[in-house]
């Protein structure tokens, strides 16, 4: 087992390496030049998201799409991740984290419009659309469409389910010292409530958690740099600085080079806003929207708010607090970090991460969803709920490492079909950019 173990993680970790990286920051560059720098329509999406689009096809509003795509993507890489990657590659990885965002919000565009493109409407009147059916119908490939729907069923139980109970029944146990068998059970039981109810249940959930608890989360950031505003000049120099020349040795810090900054920064911020491995586009596809760039425009706000904003203010905390370098790396450090805000801080971090984690498992649960659903029908789907609120239970006590690699692999490879979809039909989301946005505005 330990054997096999050992395998699956040196695989995760050469996906999750300098090809991935590569093929996916290289797509969201692409993207950005061949749209124009679409990131400059970034604040009409947002103003989209709170619309409602009169006479549109779809099951949800356009602000329950993106809260359920934000809920899925907000989770512990934004807190522990974004901690890890200060650790590894110093603190001018929260500068690549950044641009990574900033890139990858083109390519969040780019998969939306073809995912609302070439959506349809399943047997019980809902939509149901993602990179699989890109594939299917865009392409003329079902193969791929196939080998994207299997790899993100396996993925959600792993990233968007056990992985996400087990760390929140740590975090339990650890803070107030109860057993993981009953947070899990408390966990299982919401979660039934909640996903039982399909998409427009999730939806409104999501439509209610994910602004508080990205807006508490946020406050928490900003009243710590309030409190150390003096610094925040030094640490912005800091941060860009060693983004281009590396970091020196500092306390406990080994220090790193240029490659180590970009490497982390890059890893960690493509990790955590998923743009370019087809899971948002799936929910973006249930959205009412009158025409594929509306809705588009709303999903890559997702990546702006993750990453550009959510990941950015915790790398300013962080990096601002001091404790990267002393060796603390992870969870630990992002504690210390938050510790200075006294009894309130691991108040803020629990509660943070509490909600991160539990709005991941709601948004992950649709996602796999629909990967059945393409896979073996409309039947398979209320079982495949149970399924999904009997693994939050199980992943809240049982450590499966293996599994967890497994899922990691899983997760790397769906962005090589959805990168496929992207690069061989870039040409339908120029012309749909061009028919929906650039010639109503001239």
């Amino acid at each position: 087992m330990q054997t096999l173990e050992k395998i699956l993680v040196d695989i995760s970790n050469f996906l999750w390496g300098p090809p991935l990286l590569v093929l996916l920051f290289g797509m969201h560059l692409f993207l950005t030049i061949r749209l124009g720098f679409i990131q400059r329509y970034i604040f009409k999406g947002i103003k989209l998201s709170f619309e409602r689009s009169k006479d549109a096809f779809g099951d949800i509003t356009h602000f329950g799409a993106l809260m359920t795509a934000l809920a899925a993507t907000i989770g512990t890489g934004n807190i522990v991740g974004v901690a890890s990657a200060v650790a590894l590659g110093g603190p001018g990885a929260v500068l690549w984290m950044w641009l990574t965002g900033v890139f990858g919000i083109s390519t969040k565009y780019g998969e939306a419009v073809l995912s609302i493109k070439y959506r349809i409407t399943n047997k019980n009147g809902q939509m149901s659309g993602g990179p699989m059916y890109v594939l299917e119908k865009g392409l003329k490939a079902k193969w791929l469409g196939i080998l994207f729907a299997i790899f993100t069923a396996i993925a959600a139980f792993g990233i968007g389910n056990t992985v996400q109970a087990n760390s929140i029944a740590v975090l339990i146990e650890d803070t107030f010292n109860i057993s993981p068998w009953v947070s899990g059970s408390v966990m299982a039981f919401l979660t039934a409530i909640v996903i039982l109810g399909g998409v427009k249940s999730i939806a409104k959930t999501c439509e209610r958690l994910v602004p508080f608890m990205a807006v508490f989360y946020i406050v928490g950031c900003a009243i710590l740099l309030l409190m150390n505003i003096g610094g925040l000049p030094a640490t912005v120099s800091l941060i860009i600085n060693s983004a281009f020349t590396g970091q020196a040795a500092v306390g406990g810090f080994l220090g790193a080079g240029i490659r180590d900054a970009m490497r982390f920064g890059i890893a960690r911020g493509l990790f955590s806003n998923e743009s370019g491995l087809g899971s948002a586009p799936i929910i973006a596809a249930a959205a009412k929207t009158k025409n594929p760039v509306h809705q588009a425009l709303v999903s890559s706000t997702g990546t702006f708010w993750d990453t550009v904003v959510v990941c950015a203010m915790t790398g300013l905390v962080v990096v601002n607090s001091g404790h990267w370098a002393t060796g603390l790396k992870g969870v630990l450090l992002t504690k210390a970090a938050f510790s200075q805000l006294g009894i309130i801080g691991p108040m803020v971090l629990t509660l943070g991460l509490l909600t991160f984690v539990f709005s991941t498992i709601l948004g992950w649960s649709y996602y796999g969803e629909k990967a059945v659903e393409y896979l073996f029908g409309l039947k398979a789907v209320f079982a495949y709920r149970w399924v999904w609120v009997f693994a939050v239970l199980i992943g809240s006590v049982a450590t499966l490492p293996a599994v967890w690699a497994f899922a990691d692999i899983a997760n790397a490879l769906m962005a090589v079909p959805n990168l496929i979809s992207l690069l061989l039909l870039n040409g339908v989301i120029l012309a749909e950019t061009k028919k929906y946005l650039w010639e109503k505005e001239s």
